[in-house]
């Protein structure tokens, strides 16, 4: 596999280490800027509302430049948004910098994953996107806890720093390392939206927003409830955060292994897990025992359904560009981290209380789960339709003959 793929996936940690890791830093961040922890908790909504912009206007932008001089400037742009958020005066200039930082995201991953599979060959397409992907598994492993293990030993900018010093490495190998290519031929911008006709399509967006709102609505602030709520030291949450992206590892390994075969089985299970989860664990928090167990279970949950989801919207659109297929499900998966974080505020702030998020979650995977069946109905009708039509024509020709 050339070094250039596992460059991708390093960028990609470094994007997916900062989009999660405020979860982490809620009580820091609160404390140092003199706000609340649900306003705190937008932070997540405001990069992953700069993600839903910048994802599809951005790729439409670039369609006509070269691919490696797009990550080259989206990486500049991600680095530059970074930096911002880690001088940050205030939570205005924070916030600004967050944003400025999305931008580049789902663009980077959509030429990004382009660039992989043309890197690797057909014949290694999946293992090219695992790889380069993996990047986000190992964020929520490895980068969210340590980013919230450096806040509470220096700081939270340390954390902001540390994953700016790793971008600008990533940066440097995206520059040197991954080598300059043709990009395809031009299609136009009609073609990029061709597949955006197809109703199919957007019930498996939305199936994708509704799942990632349930999901970002209770991780957003899983660090109060397990200290004001399940009573963990804040010495303990990295270690809870872990545990939680052990799990997301399990799931991505099951849902893969799952999601060609049983695409449809692996949604329905998958997010009815996931809101019988979120709805026990209002229950399981108040126990330290029973909060370690659910934590790691929403884990494989929440993650056993990404390749699913993915995959439903690739079947969907059919040959559709990347626009559609991956870089359009990237802002859907990001409206609902705009939409999560928010509703979860919401219920805080209401006075409903810490374990509040999880209940919201929980409504939230139902409908996520209803527009799930809706999609796997609307496939059956279509896949019967084209049946039928394939069979009257073979009929017609065979009376013709």
């Amino acid at each position: 596999m050339p070094i250039a793929v596992y460059i991708l996936g390093l960028t990609v940690f470094c994007i997916g280490t900062t989009e999660f890791m405020i979860s982490g830093l809620l009580p820091d961040l609160a404390r140092d800027l003199s706000v609340s922890i649900p306003t705190v908790g937008l932070l997540i909504s405001g990069y992953a509302l700069g993600v839903v912009v910048g994802g599809p206007v951005l790729t439409v932008a670039t369609l006509r430049i070269n691919r490696k001089t797009s990550l080259v400037g989206l990486l500049l742009l991600f680095v530059l948004g970074q930096t911002m958020g880690a001088l940050a005066s205030g939570y205005g200039v924070l916030m600004t910098g967050r944003v400025i930082a999305a931008l580049a995201q789902g663009a980077f991953f959509g030429i990004g994953s382009v660039v992989a599979v043309d890197l690797a060959g057909p014949q290694r397409r999946g293992q090219a996107l695992a790889i380069m992907f993996a990047g986000l598994t190992v964020a929520n492993v490895f980068g969210v806890p340590a980013g919230t293990f450096l806040s509470q030993h220096a700081g939270w900018r340390a954390s902001f720093w540390v994953v700016d010093a790793l971008a600008v490495l990533a940066l440097l190998g995206v520059t040197f390392l991954v080598p300059r290519r043709p990009n395809g031929p031009y299609v136009g911008v009609r073609a990029e939206f061709a597949a955006f006709r197809n109703p199919r399509v957007w019930v498996a967006l939305a199936t994708s927003m509704l799942t990632q709102a349930a999901i970002f609505c209770c991780f957003s602030y899983l660090s109060p409830l397990f200290t004001d709520v399940s009573g963990f030291p804040e010495g303990a949450v990295p270690l809870l955060l872990v545990l939680f992206g052990i799990g997301c590892f399990a799931g991505s390994i099951v849902g893969g292994k799952f999601a060609d075969r049983y695409l449809l089985p692996n949604l329905y299970v998958g997010i009815g897990a996931m809101a019988l989860v979120l709805a026990l664990l209002t229950l399981t928090a108040h126990s330290r025992t029973a909060t370690v167990v659910t934590i790691a279970v929403f884990g494989v949950a929440a993650f056993s359904i990404n390749p699913a989801l993915q995959a439903q919207v690739m079947r969907e659109a059919g040959d559709a560009p990347t626009l559609a297929t991956t870089t359009t499900n990237t802002s859907a998966f990001n409206v609902g981290n705009t939409i999560g974080p928010w509703l979860g505020g919401s219920v805080i702030s209401a006075g409903l209380g810490y374990t509040a998020p999880a209940w919201a979650g929980a409504l939230l995977a139902v409908a996520g789960l209803l527009t799930a069946a809706v999609s796997g109905m609307l496939h059956r009708q279509a896949t019967r339709a084209s049946q039928t039509s394939g069979g009257a024509n073979v009929l017609a020709s065979s009376r013709a003959s």
